[in-house]
């Protein structure tokens, strides 16, 4: 266990997110431990990339000095593994809305679902999901998803250097991308689908790496409080 020291001095904490949980709530969760055990007023937590709550996975968290190297750590190259649905499409491209449309499945084959990976490597360009956290006029998109409201997006250049599918049990393909900063795995799922002439969603998503750091290193909120527990036993 650190000391509260090398907190405020800055350290790196690789923090394995759990399912529905925010990362602004894993955050405050770190924060709240630190400055409760260590009896700090004041500490600086930030992260260095947000999951949606229905992915896991790596959060790289900052604390002190070390939060100036968030944008550096948001800027290096991501992995991630999921479950990708074929058949059906959702408003928000996951499983956060339910389905709304549903199309046949008996088209495809595993070499074409193979072969269709490569329309989505290299530089590409994708349009966010309309239920997403980005602004538009001061206000997120979500909100404008959730009121009914229709809004302009624009498309964005990412990068996706890896595109492997690792297993088919239709209608559920599994999948390993590595891509850029700004990328959305959701919308590439759902243009995945477009791609094979049938609809798809994201069903599960896990962020497994972040540059040079994994997940492997990384501990849960439940256990990195536990370690606090151990530390500072109540009298």
């Amino acid at each position: 266990m650190l000391t509260d020291q090398a907190y405020k001095d800055g350290q790196i904490l690789l923090i394995d997110k759990p399912l529905q949980w925010t990362s602004f709530q894993v955050v405050n969760k770190i924060r709240w431990l630190i400055r409760k055990n260590y009896n700090i007023k004041k500490i600086k937590v930030g992260h260095a990339g947000t999951l949606d709550p229905l992915a896991t996975g790596l959060l790289i968290l900052c604390t002190g000095k070390f939060t100036k190297r968030i944008e550096e750590f948001q800027g290096q190259v991501k992995e991630y593994t999921g479950t990708i649905t074929l058949g059906a499409t959702t408003p928000s491209y996951d499983l956060e809305t339910a389905v709304n449309q549903v199309f046949p499945l008996d088209h495809l084959t595993e070499d074409r679902i193979k072969s269709t990976t490569a329309q989505f490597t290299g530089v590409i360009n994708q349009y966010p999901p309309v239920f997403s956290a980005l602004k538009k006029d001061g206000k997120r998109l979500y909100e404008y998803a959730r009121q009914g409201e229709e809004v302009a997006i624009a498309s964005r250049a990412v990068q996706i250097d890896v595109f492997e599918i690792t297993d088919i049990d239709l209608p559920n393909i599994k999948f390993r991308v590595q891509c850029s900063k700004g990328t959305y795995i959701r919308s590439l799922a759902h243009d995945f689908g477009k791609a094979l002439n049938s609809g798809a969603h994201l069903s599960e998503l896990r962020r497994t790496k972040i540059g040079n750091f994994s997940v492997d290193d990384a501990i849960s909120p439940e256990n990195f409080e536990k370690q606090f527990s151990e530390t500072f036993p109540q009298m």
